[in-house]
């Protein structure tokens, strides 16, 4: 139980500090009356690609000693 609180405090902690830093906006769009209030998130785009490159890795032996005690 005191880990799925935690869990929860860890996840509204993330939610304010991203709309803090402005990664996440959110905008009520629809008053609250009879209906339930709308609302529209605006957040942040992050577009990820890849690209091929030839990188030289050193090489590593490992010698074993021959009779250690």
């Amino acid at each position: 139980m005191r880990t799925l609180l935690a869990l929860i405090g860890v996840i509204a902690l993330v939610a304010v500090a991203l709309m803090y830093f402005g990664l996440v906006n959110i905008d009520q769009t629809r008053p609250a009356m009879v209906q339930a209030p709308q609302f529209k998130a605006d957040v942040a785009r992050v577009s990820v690609g890849t690209e091929d490159k030839t990188v030289s890795v050193p090489t590593v032996n490992v010698e074993k000693p021959g009779n250690a005690q």
